[in-house]
């Protein structure tokens, strides 16, 4: 079928009697690659006749292997949604759709047959709340840990299947750009991009080998994320190539971060990085993140620059997809500039609010939270949420066990500053050796250091606890037995330490501005670093 005839099957689609079903209120989005015909209760997605080199959908068989590819790609996050392949019969001026399973005539054109749902609902057209970013990490999450790895005998993920695409989308960008500014940005881009990625060529070979190059969704942004009943769903999985989703799992998170970050939800992008990584642990992703997160935002800019080859643009459109395409190329710039890190430590009894302010910092600092409850536990191959057993010293809480837990979140921690990231640990640190064990990190990695020390009323705390326990919903365990243990044990802040400390009454703690204020101060980093 060729571009006219293509273009004559579209607008037949846009008569409700193409359907064998209501087809009232019916809508047509076209995309770079694909028209979808929103028909009554369904949506039915073609591809368009087209090469492009990276997708290839020159041919019917080609098409339909795409929509069967969708299909089953789809289903592992939205299966509700994806009904199934149906043909288009009759002609390119008079089609018809068949849902039945058996055309009754030559087959024109291959569909994706969806449930419809409101263009409302895309989280590219609402704004984000905390609980609905805590539902998408967990989903993101659970989907990367149940995909399969990429086979070790094939070449997905390699240092030079990364960079392939990475060079490609350049390539598309600076064929459209028109400015020479913007020329030279591109070509700073590229330059860092080459000079990263033999940097991280080790790494890139080492994540493969640990098995995080899966076969992911591939094109995870919010206009790819829909609120259905309640609920995110993840849906137009990128099925025409398959080394384009045969990635690391950190360039997928990366795509999702850098839309979130594009669209000013900065707080959004930092909740649902923590949260990915503390159910996940794999901190590891930060050492690549910068460097697939310029990969995606060329990506965006790539989409913008196929556009604008197009002919049926209008000035205002070809304009404000020059525009968007700066701006694209913009924030793939920022994220080539180095960030100045901070370590900082959080200590106190349990119960004294450490998580709950490490909560509220990692929304408004470029800062990854480690928790030593979680980290504790993850060593013992247990959920965050998984009740062990519960007298001190017992279950995951032997003294050897805790040992084992701050040299992890040392190792951690040190993983975290390497990939340019603040870090804050959070753990009672009752121990002068312990809290000195991170002050020693930071001066070898030639960082700022900060204690922040939580403190209530005892009593405060004992009620804190046993509430906590009743209501089962902190990965915390301390029972006021652990609690009563570590105030007999806890060691009192040295002249040094306390220099370099910010104490913290969470009874009635000081407004956040003042505390970032105070941290500010206190590792001489500003805010806004």
């Amino acid at each position: 079928m060729d571009a006219a005839e293509f273009s004559l099957l579209v607008a037949g689609l846009l008569d409700p009697r193409a359907y064998p079903h209501p087809a009232g209120n019916l809508e047509h989005i076209e995309t770079h690659i694909s028209h979808v015909l929103l028909a009554g209760d369904f949506a039915y997605k073609l591809k368009k006749p087209l090469d492009l080199g990276f997708l290839d959908f020159s041919t019917l068989e080609r098409r339909r292997h795409c929509c069967e590819e969708e299909l089953r790609l789809n289903r592992r996050l939205a299966p509700d949604l994806y009904l199934g392949v149906v043909p288009v019969i009759g002609s390119p001026g008079s089609p018809r759709v068949q849902t039945d399973g058996h055309p009754g005539g030559a087959v024109l054109e291959y569909a994706v047959r969806m449930r419809r749902f409101a263009q409302s609902a895309l989280l590219n057209r609402r704004a984000m709340d905390p609980g609905l970013v805590d539902r998408l990490a967990d989903r993101i999450a659970a989907f990367h840990a149940r995909i399969p790895p990429a086979p070790r005998d094939s070449a997905y993920g390699t240092p030079s299947a990364v960079l392939a695409p990475m060079i490609e989308n350049l390539r598309h960008v600076r064929r459209a750009a028109e400015r020479a500014d913007r020329l030279e940005v591109i070509d700073r881009i590229e330059s860092w991009t080459r000079r990263r990625w033999a940097e991280l060529t080790q790494i890139l070979n080492s994540r493969r080998e640990e098995g995080r190059v899966r076969e992911c969704h591939g094109d995870m942004h919010r206009g790819n994320i829909a609120l259905v009943d309640g609920e995110p769903v993840i849906f137009d999985a990128l099925e025409f190539n398959p080394a384009l989703r045969w990635i690391d799992t950190a360039s997928e998170l990366a795509f999702l971060l850098m839309d979130l970050e594009e669209a000013g939800e900065q707080a959004s992008a930092r909740r649902l990085l923590n949260r990915y990584l503390e159910l996940g642990g794999d901190y590891g992703a930060l050492q690549v993140l910068d460097f697939y997160k310029v990969y995606r935002a060329m990506v965006r800019a790539k989409v913008l620059a196929i556009r604008l080859g197009q002919p049926d643009l209008s000035p205002e459109e070809e304009h404000a997809d020059r525009e968007s395409c700066a701006r694209y190329l913009s924030l793939a710039e920022s994220y080539t500039r180095g960030r100045r890190p901070r370590l900082l430590i959080a200590c106190g009894l349990s119960g004294s609010g450490k998580s709950r302010l490490g909560r509220r910092l990692r929304e408004v600092l470029p800062i990854i939270h480690l928790r030593s409850d979680v980290e504790r536990k993850r060593l013992f191959g247990l959920a965050a949420d998984a009740r062990s057993v519960g007298a001190p010293g017992s279950g995951v809480y032997f003294p050897k066990a805790t040992d084992w837990t701050y040299e992890r979140l040392y190792r951690l921690a040190g993983v975290v500053l390497a990939s340019g990231y603040d870090v804050l640990v959070d753990a009672t640190f009752l121990t002068r050796a312990r809290r000195g064990l991170f002050r020693r990190l930071a001066e070898a990695r030639a960082v700022p250091f900060a204690i922040l020390v939580l403190d209530a009323p005892i009593d405060v705390l004992r009620r804190r606890v046993i509430r906590r326990l009743a209501e089962g919903c902190d990965e915390s365990e301390a029972s006021l037995a652990v609690l009563e243990q570590q105030r007999e044990t806890c060691e009192c802040l040295e002249e040094a330490e306390a220099a370099r400390s910010l104490q913290i009454d969470s009874t009635d703690p000081p407004p956040l501005a003042d505390i970032l204020t105070r941290i500010a101060s206190l590792t001489g980093v500003p805010l806004d670093a």
